[in-house]
C-alpha cells in the first residue's frame, strides 16, 4: 500500500505553447508534499481566433438568451475543435504515464489572453463597487463585458489608506478561452475545480510569505510574461513575444546551426560548468526583455500609494531562465538582484530526485503553484 494512499491529493496542471505540464501533490501534515508529475512536449495552438459574426447570426441570437447562446457557442466549439480531443489525448496519455491518482484538477490560463489591471475607486459603498468596476474595465478592453468572465479582489491597504481610496486587482478572461480549455479537462475525464491565471500561480510557487516586493519574469518558449507581486498580490501583468525560441533563433544564426542543433547546443552551453556565455551576442533578445521590466516597474511606482517603493528583487523562471547569459545580462541592466527561483523550495521531495528536479524547476513553476492551490 502507498504511503500517500489516505492523503489528500491536488493536481496542477500547465498547458501553454509547447506541451502539457502537471503536478500532484499531496497534503501531508499541512505541507505540500511530491507524488508525481510530468511533461508532454508537444506544439501547442492555445489561440482561440475570433470569428466575424454574419446578419443571419446576429438575427438568430437575438431570439435566444444569454444562457442558450453560451450552451450553444460550447456545444459547437465542442464539435467543431479538432484541438479539444487531440490535446485531451495528450493529456490523458500524459496522466497514465505520471500514475496520476486524482481527477481534480488546478488549471492556469494563458497570460497573453488575459486582461489584468488594478482600479483604484473613490471610497463608495460596498454596494457599488461592481458598477464602478464594469464602467472603469469596459472603457480599458476591446470585448463587450458579456463576452469575458470578470473577476475582482480587494487589495488589503492599511486603514489611513482605505479613507482615501480603494485598490481592486481585476482579471477578465475571454468567456471563450474558459469554454475552450474547459472541454478540454472534461474531455480527458477530469473534473476541473478552478481555472485562474498563471500569475497567482507563480506567486504561491516563488514567493510565497516573502513580504518583499518582487518581479517574477517567466521567460517561456514564445513568451515572456512579467509580474510585479506586493502583499501576496500580482499587481502588474504584461507580456511580450520574445523568449526562448528567439535565443536558438540567434544561436542557429551566429553558429550557422539548424534549429534542432541550435536548441541542443543552449542545453550544452546551460549545464556547462563555468561556462562563459557573451550575452552580447543575445541583446536583440534580451534588450526587449529588458525594457519591458524597466516599463513594468514604471507601472508600478505610478500606481496610487506605491510613489516609494520598488521591487527588491527579479525572480526568474520558465524553460529559458536557467540560460546562464539571461540572470547576468539582467542584473547589470537594471541593477536589481537576479536569481532564478525554485518553485520546490515549499513542497516535501525525495533528496534523491533533487538535480532532476532542480533541472525541471523553471518549467514546472505554474503547474507546481496550482497544485499548492488548496494546500498553503
Amino acid at each position: 500500500m502507498s504511503l500517500f494512499a489516505k492523503k489528500q491529493s491536488f493536481l496542477g496542471i500547465d498547458i501553454g505553447a509547447d506541451g502539457i505540464k502537471l503536478v500532484e501533490l499531496h497534503k501531508t501534515k499541512g505541507r505540500p508534499q511530491l507524488w508525481t508529475y510530468g511533461i508532454a512536449h508537444q506544439k501547442m495552438d492555445i489561440h482561440i481566433a475570433k470569428t466575424e459574426k454574419t446578419p443571419e447570426d446576429l438575427l438568430a441570437e437575438k431570439h435566444i438568451s444569454l444562457d442558450d447562446q453560451k450552451k450553444k457557442n460550447e456545444k459547437k466549439m465542442e464539435v467543431d475543435d479538432p484541438r479539444i480531443t487531440e490535446y485531451a489525448k495528450v493529456l490523458k496519455d500524459l496522466m497514465k504515464q505520471a500514475k496520476v491518482t486524482t481527477k481534480l484538477v488546478t488549471a492556469s490560463l494563458p497570460v497573453s489572453h488575459i486582461f489584468h489591471t488594478v482600479v483604484t475607486l473613490p471610497t463608495v459603498d460596498q454596494k457599488e463597487v461592481n458598477h464602478h468596476i464594469e464602467a472603469k474595465v469596459k472603457k480599458l478592453i476591446s470585448r463587450p463585458l458579456d463576452e469575458v468572465q470578470l473577476i475582482s479582489q480587494k487589495i488589503p491597504e492599511s486603514k489611513e489608506e482605505e479613507k482615501k481610496y480603494l485598490k481592486y486587482l481585476v482579471t477578465a478572461a475571454p468567456r471563450d478561452l474558459v469554454t475552450f480549455y474547459t472541454a478540454i479537462f472534461q474531455k480527458a475525464g477530469l473534473q476541473l475545480e478552478e481555472l485562474e491565471t498563471e500569475a497567482f500561480a507563480l506567486e504561491r510557487s516563488l514567493v510565497g510569505r516573502d513580504s518583499a516586493v518582487s518581479m517574477v519574469v517567466d521567460i517561456g518558449a514564445e513568451r515572456t510574461n512579467f509580474f510585479i507581486i506586493d502583499k501576496g498580490i500580482p499587481v502588474t501583468q504584461r507580456s511580450i513575444q520574445m523568449a526562448g525560441n528567439d535565443i536558438d533563433g540567434v544561436l542557429n544564426r551566429y553558429l550557422q546551426l539548424d534549429p534542432e542543433s541550435a536548441k541542443q547546443v543552449k542545453h550544452d552551453m546551460t549545464y556547462m560548468k563555468n561556462a562563459q556565455i557573451p550575452a552580447s551576442i543575445f541583446s536583440d533578445v534580451l534588450d526587449p526583455i529588458v525594457k519591458e521590466i524597466k516599463y513594468s516597474f514604471d507601472l508600478y511606482l505610478h500606481q496610487t500609494g506605491n510613489e516609494n517603493k520598488r521591487p527588491e528583487k527579479i525572480i526568474l523562471t520558465g524553460g529559458a531562465a536557467i540560460f546562464p547569459a539571461i540572470a547576468d545580462y539582467i542584473q547589470k541592466t537594471t541593477s536589481t538582484k537576479v536569481f532564478v527561483g525554485d518553485p520546490w523550495a515549499r513542497t516535501v521531495y525525495q533528496q534523491g530526485l533533487k538535480s532532476v528536479l532542480d533541472q525541471l524547476g523553471p518549467r514546472m513553476a505554474v503547474a507546481i503553484g496550482l497544485a499548492m492551490r488548496n494546500i498553503v
